[in-house]
């Protein structure tokens, strides 16, 4: 079962600092997000692998939007 980190508000991807494979930890940051010129730091609120990333470095994301696949 994959779980999945969900932007929590509009923005762009500031800097990803995981990558495929990684093994991560709960409330572990997983992406930098730039809004409203602010870097807020996006946490996994799993334990696990990473499965997939979602995103690339400047796209620019919405509410709710998945941004990596742990499992």
């Amino acid at each position: 079962m994959s779980n999945k980190v969900m932007s929590p508000l509009p923005g762009s991807v500031w800097e990803i600092k995981v990558a495929e494979g990684d093994t991560v930890e709960e409330d572990q940051v997983v992406i930098i997000l730039e809004a409203m010129k602010m870097e807020n730091e996006i946490l996994t609120d799993f334990a696990g692998t990473v499965k997939k990333i979602l995103v690339e470095k400047g796209q620019t994301v919405k509410a709710g939007d998945p941004l990596v696949e742990i499992e």
